[in-house]
């Protein structure tokens, strides 16, 4: 018996550990969130970049500095644990998300973009909260989208840039929503493997803590709009 306890208390710490990193992960969006404009999210402070080294840094920044795309990828990334195939999910984002550079770029008009990327991640985080997910073609088509109103988002930087900072901003971008997504999704699988909990609770409080950072920047757009009448 005391064998049993020695041998599973490293499991709980451990359990712990992963728990709580997979929190802390989710809550950097909601910690460090501010109500802040779509197209304020300029890794130069809204300047074109001139040359491939800022092509590629500006759109490693775009991303990580715009929590709302930021929190969308995580989410993206979570989901993939818990839906079939899931992995398509943050992929078809990202394609999303090119074309919607490249809509910008023709200078063709998206309606309300700043409303659909603050529902997109509201809704995502509601379907990683809730007990059953749709199917995965679903997902796949909202995720791809929500990455054509994202990615519409991201052009606003790189207006007016020469192919060469363009092409590396397109990569940057590419990169860095993957790299996060599959970290999500490793950090999402730990505990799911290591308890086999086919609740997924801790994956579905993601999903609320997910909901709290679409519903502030949806709520900060509502406000702005009655301020404006």
């Amino acid at each position: 018996m005391n064998r049993f306890f020695v041998a599973l208390e490293p499991t709980k710490a451990s359990l712990l550990f992963r728990y709580t990193g997979l929190l802390t992960f989710l809550a950097i969006p909601g910690l460090l969130f501010r109500p802040i404009p779509v197209f304020a999210h300029h890794p130069f402070g809204g300047n074109t970049p001139t040359n491939a080294v800022e092509g590629v840094l500006s759109g490693l920044g775009h991303p990580v500095i715009g929590l709302d795309h930021l929190a969308f990828v995580i989410a993206a990334g979570l989901l993939a644990v818990v839906i079939g195939r899931g992995l398509l999910i943050p992929i078809s984002f990202v394609v999303g998300s090119l074309a919607g550079t490249g809509v910008h770029l023709m200078a063709l008009n998206l309606p309300a973009t700043e409303w659909v990327i603050a529902a997109s991640v509201f809704l995502f985080g509601v379907l990683l909260s809730a007990k059953s997910q749709p199917k995965t073609p679903v997902v796949i088509g909202l995720a791809a989208v929500a990455g054509l109103f994202h990615g519409y988002a991201y052009g606003e930087a790189i207006v007016g840039a020469e192919m060469g900072p363009l092409v590396a901003y397109l990569l940057g971008f590419s990169f860095i929503q993957l790299a996060i997504a599959l970290g999500a999704y490793w950090v999402g699988r730990t505990p799911l493997k290591a308890t086999a909990e086919s609740s997924g609770l801790t994956l579905r409080f993601a999903g609320f803590v997910i909901c709290g950072v679409g519903a502030a920047f949806l709520s900060t757009l509502i406000v702005d709009a009655f301020l404006a009448v």
